[in-house]
């Protein structure tokens, strides 16, 4: 708890009372075997006699898998939809752009000397406005650093010198590719950060969704957050993916259907044997835009490619949960994966859906790689895929920026698969792209206009990021076609929107 604790914080003396209940036996780190059942310690929970574990066995009350997360965080024995419930938090995720604005209402509410409630479940990444000369964005970045030595905080992925991010071996890149290659993603946990695309952690079986910096403020204080249990909505995607097809493709698929509105205020849960088969980064791209159809957070079933990738990064025990077969769900949607096509979402709205190959008429300008949503490790992979396809030049100007600094290092490194050897950075520069980038947010948000590829002019731009409103990459005339690697890289070679198929098939 904080030192120092102003009138609006003291409520949270309530919550010092602790007690011993049963629960779900914890997922081993590095394991994908179930242990036996253990206790746990719990808090502000009222005496109620030991219950059978919710995510095993026979429950009095049957729970979607995010009700069953927050009912575990509120020590409550079941939760339904439109209930506000006190949530204990296991992680809070903070960054340049709102971290400053949070440190700030910490502090203000809770005392210049307070501490906060536990300095290794919080966790500071500098990733937004880093490659710039502006000094307010550099002063962000230097108050994180003063704020996390005050505090000792235990994950603070720092950067110092900015001529070369290879010279600061604490910095990272973007905070929610950041977050899963660290081990801060782990199923059954909360997880809530300052930044609207933090649902990208529910794909390892978690609650995580972004909040503003007032409560981020009061959870960097407390450990507790005041929330309302979300409705789910399910997607059941089933069929075999299209050797042409990515996750971004059947997000925007999703959004198109239900449009931007379609599920705010609501869980989206993703299951189906497509989901299953997708990799974790493919399953992060899905929850990843949950925010652009209005979602609180997505969430995908974790098993063993979810237990996979986290051997050897947490150390941290996890209990993962899943969806009662009896549960109740707002409503369903059902899609043949093996049917669909091709996607983009043209300009201004994530939702104002076509077909790739509906488009192919549209010149463009730019072709831009990146971002949380499209600049992970395979998403480079899939872009060359088509490079090595085709085997012919780029005709707009191609920016790549790789998510993190480990992305960056696979893009140099990782010799892609019928290739002979050859590495994504060495088919990017034979295809006459722009050489990656320093990883970092980029010009997925604007930023200073100094960012490293953002649309200082009105161009037309296809792009793997994840928002396509009026001033979003830049100019506010500019025009964004958002689309899978697949599409994006397809689209450089012609200089025109275009289907992969036309490199792929």
């Amino acid at each position: 708890m904080a030192s120092s604790i102003s009138a609006a914080a003291k409520a949270s003396a309530a919550f010092a009372h602790k007690k011993e209940l049963a629960a779900p036996a914890p997922h081993r780190a590095g394991s994908s075997r179930r242990t036996k059942p253990c206790r746990v310690r719990a808090v502000a929970s009222p005496a109620r006699t030991p219950r059978a574990p919710s995510s095993t066995g026979s429950v009095k009350t049957a729970m979607t898998m995010t009700e069953k997360i927050l009912a575990r965080a509120s020590e409550r024995a079941a939760l339904e939809p439109g209930e506000n419930v006190w949530v204990d938090i296991d992680v809070l995720m903070t960054h340049d752009v709102c971290g400053p604005g949070t440190i700030g209402i910490f502090k203000k509410e809770f005392g210049e000397d307070a501490k906060v409630w536990d300095r290794e479940k919080v966790v500071i990444i500098p990733d937004h406005y880093i490659f710039t000369s502006d000094e307010r964005a550099n002063r962000n970045v230097d108050i994180l650093r003063d704020f996390c030595l005050e505090q000792n905080i235990k994950y603070f992925y720092d950067i110092k010198d900015l001529s070369d991010f290879r010279a600061n071996p604490d910095y990272k890149g973007v905070c929610h590719i950041a977050l899963a290659q660290e081990g801060h993603c782990r199923p059954g946990e909360v997880l809530l950060g300052t930044d609207s695309h933090t649902c990208n952690a529910g794909a390892f079986g978690q609650f995580a969704t972004g909040i503003g910096n007032t409560d981020a403020g009061f959870v960097m204080g407390t450990g507790k957050a005041l929330l309302k249990v979300p409705p789910t909505i399910r997607f059941v995607l089933d069929g075999e993916m299209p050797p042409y097809l990515l996750a971004k493709d059947l997000i925007l698929q999703i959004i198109g259907e239900i449009s931007v509105s379609g599920a705010t205020y609501k869980s989206m849960e993703f299951v189906g044997s497509t989901v299953e088969s997708l990799t974790m980064e493919e399953r992060m791209t899905l929850c990843n835009m949950v925010v652009e159809a209005g979602g609180k957070n997505g969430v995908v079933p974790a098993d063993e490619t979810t237990f996979k990738y986290l051997e050897g990064r947490t150390s941290v025990d996890y209990q993962p949960v899943y969806s009662d077969a009896e549960a109740r769900f707002f409503s369903d949607y059902r899609f043949d994966v093996s049917k669909l096509e091709p996607v983009v979402a043209k300009p201004h709205s994530p939702d104002n859906r076509a077909l790739a190959r509906e488009c192919k008429d549209v010149k463009i300008d730019r072709v831009y790689i990146g971002s949380c949503t499209g600049g992970k490790t395979e998403d480079f992979l899939a872009a060359v895929k088509v490079f090595l396809a085709s085997g012919k030049k780029v005709k707009v100007p191609t920016f790549l920026v790789p998510a993190t600094q480990k992305v960056w290092m696979d893009v140099y490194s990782l010799p892609v698969p019928g290739s002979g050897g050859k590495t994504c950075a060495q088919i990017f520069e034979e295809a006459g792209c722009d050489t990656p980038a320093s990883p970092n947010c980029g010009a997925c948000l604007g930023g200073p206009r100094d960012t490293y590829a953002r649309m200082n002019e009105p161009t037309v731009c296809v792009s793997t990021t994840n928002r396509n409103f009026p001033g979003r990459m830049g100019h506010k005339e500019g025009q964004i076609y958002l689309a899978s690697p697949y599409t994006a890289a397809a689209s450089a070679l012609t200089g025109y929107v275009t289907d992969p198929r036309d490199f792929l098939m």
